[in-house]
C-alpha cells in the first residue's frame, strides 16, 4: 500500500507503507540524509528510523536546526543519566528534559554530588559517545513498565500516574534502550550517541521532587550539548560573561540590594543607591504614563477573600495566592477572611465600578504601581528575576470595542518607545491566540482584538510568532521579548486583552443611545515588574548603566585632605545640574580611590588638586575613555554633565 508524503517544497512523492523518515531523506538526497538526525511528520517529531504512519507533510530535522539541537540535547540528557547510573550503585534517577541551550536530570544517590563525581560523569558519557550505542524506541504495557522499572521509585511513580503513555495509547508505556540503559520517554532521539558532537556538564544543584519543597529534594546536574566544539567554546564564552553580569553579584558589589535570609526567600531590600536607581525607573514609569495618557490610581495590599473569588484568582490562582487571614473576628470567633494581592486588576476594576460611565468617558486608562505577592516555590526564585513581592507598573484601560484598534497600537507603540529608552532594540513578540476549548467573550471579539494585536505588531514592523491556541481564557495577548548585550532573550512587556473580569464585575457604560454596554478592558505592564526590569537592566549593562541611570554619576576624588573644600564646591555646582554627585573624602591613596570609583562603575570621574583651585578646573575621566583630561574649566565640566546625565527625552 503506497500513501502520500508532501515535502516543505509543496511538492508531493508516493512512498511505500513501511517507509521511514531516513528513506524519504535520502530519496531527496544524500547530503540531506547525513545531516538528518529526525522528521516531522504533520506537526509531530519522530525517530529517523521509525515508520511513518501514513500520508501527511514530512519535514527532515538536520542537526545544525533548532529542532535538531533539541533533539541532542535530549539524547545527551539520557546519556548522562546512563553515565550516572554506571558509576553510582542504587542510583535512582528521575526527569531529565532538554531546556534553552542545554539539559538536566535530576538523580538521588544519597548525597550531593561533588566536582569529582561531575567530571567522572563527564568522562563517562564522552565514552559512551564514542561508543556509538543505537537509541531504540520501544513500547511496553504498564505492567511491563513497573516491572521494568521497579527498582526506579520516580520512574514507577510517573507510570502511575499515567504520564508515560501519552504518544502510546492507554496502557502502553514508550522508552528508548542503548544497550543495558533503559528510559521513559516519548523521544525522539538521535540514531545513536555518536551523532552528539559536542558535550559539556556545567554544575548540580539541588532540586524538589516535581518542584514541589515537600518531597525528596534530589540532586539536578546540568549540561549543555552542541553541533561542535567551536559552538560549544562560544557559548561557554557567553555562559562565563552571564556569570559576571549576575544581577546577584553585582547587586552586592555595587552595594544596589540584597536579599536576607531573615526577611524569606524571594524579598529584596533596596540599599540607598539601589533605592536611587529604583527611583529613577520609577519615575521614568510615572512620567511616560502621563505622556501617554494615564491617569495614577493606588490601591490596598489586601483585600477580602469575596473579591478574589469574584474576579476569579481565587479559582485559578490560588497555588501561587498566599494563604488568607482572618479579620474583623466577632464574640462567635468568626471573621472575614482576606488576602495580600497577587494583582492589581480588580481594584482597578473597582474605581471604574464607582461610577456610571458615559462612551464619552473612555478610553479610562489607569496605572499604579503596585506591589503585589506571589508565593513561589522556594526553589524556583531567583533574585529579581524570580521574586515573591514585587512593584508591577500595571495599567488597565477601559475602552469601547470601536477604539480597542487604536488602544491595542498606542498600547505597543508605549512598549517599544520605553523599551527603547533604557537602551533595548532588538524585539521580537509572541502573538497568542484564542484556545481551542475553554475561552470566554464573543467570537467576533476576539477576532477584532487578536487582528489588531497582529495589525499593531506589523505596523511597527516588529518580528513575532504566532503562538496558535496559547492565549488565556480570557483574551489574546502580546508577549514582548528583547535581547540583551550577550544575546540573552528576555520576556519583558504584556499587552492583554481581557473580555472576563468586566463580565464578572458586570461593569458597563452607556453608549450614545443610552444602552448599556460591556467595556473592553486591557491589561498591559510595560516592565512586568520593577524588581524584574532592574535585574535584567543590572545584567544587559553589567552594572554599568547609562548615566542617567546611574545612582551616582559623578565621583569627585580630592588628591589630599587640603582639596576637600574645592571638592564640596564642585560637588555642588555639579548639583546644580542636576547630577548625582559623591565625594570621596576617605583617607585611601588616589590610585585606590580612583580604582573603586571605577569599580563602582561611576560614569564620570573628576579629581581636585592644588592647580583646580588656582584655575577653577577639574580633571575628568568619562567611563569607556583611558584618558584623564586636566584642567578642565568648572563650568565647561558641569555643561558636559549635564549633557551626559541627561536622561533620554522626558525629564
Amino acid at each position: 500500500m503506497a500513501f502520500t508524503i508532501e515535502l516543505p517544497d509543496g511538492s508531493q512523492r508516493e512512498y511505500p507503507d513501511g517507509v521511514t523518515g531516513f528513506d524519504v531523506a535520502s530519496s531527496i538526497g544524500s547530503r540531506l540524509a547525513k545531516a538528518a538526525v529526525a522528521v516531522r511528520h504533520n506537526g509531530e517529531l519522530l525517530d529517523l528510523d521509525r515508520a511513518l504512519p501514513g500520508d501527511g507533510s514530512v519535514e527532515v530535522i538536520t542537526a545544525d536546526s533548532e529542532d535538531g539541537l533539541f533533539i541532542a540535547r535530549h539524547s545527551s540528557a539520557h546519556v548522562m543519566a546512563q553515565a550516572v547510573l554506571d558509576l553510582f550503585e542504587g542510583a535512582h534517577f528521575a526527569i531529565g528534559p532538554p531546556i534553552t541551550d542545554g539539559f538536566y536530570y535530576d538523580f538521588d544517590i544519597g548525597r550531593p554530588f561533588t566536582p569529582e563525581d561531575i567530571v567522572a560523569i563527564e568522562d563517562r558519557m564522552v565514552e559512551i559517545i564514542k561508543e556509538d550505542q543505537p537509541f531504540v524506541r520501544d513500547e511496553a504495557t504498564t505492567e511491563e513498565g513497573l516491572e521494568i522499572f521497579k527498582d526506579q521509585p520516580f520512574k514507577t511513580e510517573i507510570i502511575t500516574d499515567g504520564e508515560a503513555s501519552q504518544g502510546a495509547g492507554d496502557g502502553v508505556v514508550t522508552l528508548y534502550r542503548n544497550l543495558d540503559f533503559v528510559d521513559l520517554c516519548r523521544g525522539p532521539h538521535l540514531p545513536g550517541t555518536g551523532r552528539i558532537k559536542a558535550v559539556k556538564l556545567l554544575r548540580s544543584a539541588g532540586a524538589y521532587w516535581r518542584g514541589d519543597e515537600n518531597r525528596q529534594q534530589l540532586q539536578r546536574i546540568y549540561g549543555t550539548a552542541w553541533n561542535s566544539k567551536e559552538d560549544l567554546a562560544e557559548y561557554l564564552e557567553r555562559l562565563e560573561q552571564a556569570e559576571a553580569r549576575d544581577h546577584r553579584k553585582l547587586g552586592r558589589e555595587l552595594d544596589l540590594f540584597s536579599f536576607p535570609t531573615d526577611v524569606g526567600p524571594g524579598l529584596a531590600v533596596w540599599h540607598p543607591k539601589g533605592g536611587i536607581l529604583r527611583k529613577t525607573v520609577e519615575d521614568y514609569s510615572r512620567t511616560i504614563h502621563e505622556e501617554f495618557g494615564f491617569e495614577f490610581v493606588f490601591s490596598p495590599h489586601l483585600a477580602k477573600s469575596d473579591l478574589w473569588h469574584t474576579s476569579g484568582h481565587l479559582d485559578f490562582y490560588a497555588e501561587s495566592m498566599y494563604p488568607g487571614m482572618v479579620m474583623d473576628t466577632t464574640s462567635d470567633g468568626s471573621g472575614t477572611e482576606y488576602r495580600v494581592k497577587p494583582m492589581n486588576c480588580p481594584f482597578h476594576v473597582l474605581i471604574y465600578r464607582s461610577q456610571a460611565r458615559s462612551y464619552r468617558d473612555l478610553p479610562l486608562r489607569l496605572s499604579e504601581l503596585g506591589a503585589v505577592y506571589r508565593n513561589e516555590l522556594s526553589g524556583v526564585v531567583h533574585g529579581l528575576l524570580r521574586a515573591r513581592g514585587f512593584t508591577q507598573d500595571d495599567s488597565h484601560t477601559f475602552c469601547r470595542r470601536d477604539q480597542v484598534g487604536a488602544e491595542l497600537a498606542m498600547h505597543l507603540d508605549f512598549v517599544l518607545t520605553l523599551l527603547r529608552d533604557f537602551g533595548f532594540d532588538d524585539f521580537e513578540a509572541d502573538l497568542s491566540t484564542r484556545p481551542e476549548a475553554k475561552w470566554v467573550g464573543e467570537e467576533e471579539l476576539w477576532d477584532l482584538a487578536t487582528d489588531s494585536l497582529r495589525d499593531a505588531l506589523e505596523a511597527a514592523d516588529v518580528t513575532y510568532e504566532v503562538a496558535e491556541g496559547e492565549g488565556a481564557f480570557y483574551g489574546p495577548k502580546i508577549d514582548v521579548h528583547v535581547r540583551d548585550a550577550i544575546g540573552r532573550r528576555w520576556q519583558m512587556s504584556t499587552i492583554q486583552v481581557d473580555f472576563s473580569l468586566p463580565e464578572r464585575f458586570e461593569i458597563e457604560y452607556n453608549d450614545a443611545e443610552n444602552h448599556r454596554q460591556r467595556p473592553v478592558m486591557i491589561h498591559s505592564a510595560k516592565f512586568g515588574s520593577v524588581e524584574r526590569f532592574i535585574g535584567v537592566l543590572v545584567e544587559h549593562y553589567a552594572g554599568a548603566f547609562p548615566a542617567w541611570l546611574a545612582p551616582v554619576q559623578a565621583t569627585i576624588v580630592p588628591v589630599a585632605d587640603r582639596h576637600i573644600e574645592y571638592a564640596e564646591t564642585t560637588a555642588a555646582k555639579l548639583e546644580l545640574v542636576g547630577a548625582r554627585v559623591e565625594v570621596d573624602e576617605s583617607s585611601a591613596t588616589v590610585g585606590e580611590k580612583l580604582r573603586r570609583a571605577i569599580t563602582q562603575k561611576v560614569p564620570v570621574v573628576i579629581v581636585v588638586g592644588d592647580n583646580d583651585i588656582e584655575h577653577t578646573s577639574v580633571g575628568m575621566r568619562i567611563r569607556g575613555s583611558d584618558d584623564e583630561e586636566r584642567g578642565v574649566p568648572l563650568e565647561l565640566a558641569a555643561e558636559r554633565i549635564r549633557d551626559i546625565i541627561a536622561s533620554p527625552g522626558r525629564s
